[in-house]
Parts: structure tokens; sequence; C-alpha cells
């Protein structure tokens, strides 16, 4: 009767370090794509927000961005901090858009080598009092 029992626990084990391998990587992985997501969130949203500080018109009251110096400025932030990614500018509002892949390390054992992480922001110029 024991014979068939043999190798029983070493397929749970193998099933078991499986599990523990898959949790770890979601733990690990899943924890720097969070943190990659909201570094890029807050690029983005700095460089729409330097960027939308260009503005013309103040004096009518109604802020227009200007379009050629909000898009060098954005662009210019994002160099500085060594993001890429792109800028549409309307004299309305200012838009930018980053993404950057991160590798995974201990779900590429599984198969998974990187994930894109791409965001985008928006900033509008407010009149002021």
């Amino acid at each position: 009767m024991k014979r068939r029992e043999e190798g029983s626990v070493t397929a749970f084990i193998t099933a078991l370090l499986g599990v523990f391998v898959v949790v770890a990587g979601l733990t690990v992985d899943g924890g720097r794509l969070v943190a990659v997501r909201i570094e890029m969130l807050d690029h983005a949203e700095n460089a729409a927000r330097v960027a939308v500080q260009n503005v013309t018109s103040l004096r009518s009251g109604v802020p227009r961005v200007d379009v050629d110096r909000a898009r060098s400025a954005a662009e210019h932030y994002l160099r500085q901090h060594g993001v890429s990614g792109g800028v549409d500018a309307t004299p309305e509002t200012v838009t930018v858009r980053v993404s950057r892949a991160v590798p995974l390390t201990i779900l590429s054992v599984i198969g998974l080598g990187s994930r894109l992480i791409s965001v985008e922001r928006s900033a509008t110029p407010i009149p002021g009092p």
C-alpha cells in the first residue's frame, strides 16, 4: 500500500512551490508596476502643469495656452526627467502622455517578460479672481 503513495509528497511540494513563485511575483512585480504607474502619473501631471503655465491673453480674463511654448516646456520637462512621451497642446488644454516598459523579475520565470505602462494627464488654464 505504501508504494502507491510514493511521490505524492513530491508532487504536492512542486505545486506548492509554483504557487509561492506566483504569489511572490504578484507581490514584488505587481508592487513595482503600481509604483511605476504612480511615478509616471506624477511626471505626466507635472509636465502638463509646467506647459499650461505658458499662457497668453491674461488681461482679457480668458487665458489661452501659447501652444508652441507649452509644447516646448512639457517636452523639456520630460527630457529633464528621462521620461519618454508625447505632448498635445491646444489653446484650451495641454495633454501629456508618457509610457515606460517595466521588466518583470519574478514573473519572468513563468514567461511574462515586461509590461508597458502608459498614462495620460491634462491641464487647463483657469482664470484668477
